[in-house]
């Protein structure tokens, strides 16, 4: 599966549909104690960076599924978003354009 933030692929294709993938994650609760003291001496907060990983990659896999279920070879304009939904918990979705090759 070929997978773009642009549009233009060097390819003609038609366009299958919008596709998307999603998930909320958390970190544990003493992790998230951690994270907090982490805060007041700064530096990289590593298992939200962990935590944003693995969301991002389960995102983007349930969009290639999504996809796949189209009959799909490609995903073009690809893009992320994130947003809050409680402290220590975030949900991250991957959307795109499904297109089969011409």
């Amino acid at each position: 599966m070929l997978l773009s933030t642009t549009e233009n692929i060097g390819r003609d294709y038609e366009i299958l549909g919008l596709v998307e993938g999603g998930t909320v994650n958390s970190v544990n609760a003493f992790r998230d104690i951690g994270a907090g003291l982490k805060n007041l001496v700064g530096g990289e907060l590593k298992k939200y960076t962990e935590m944003q990983d693995n969301a991002r990659r389960t995102a983007t896999e349930r969009m290639i599924e999504s996809a796949k279920q189209l009959g799909a070879d490609a995903v073009v304009g690809i893009r992320y978003g994130s947003s809050s939904i409680t402290q220590g918990a975030s949900e991250i979705m991957a959307y795109g354009t499904a297109v089969r090759f011409k």
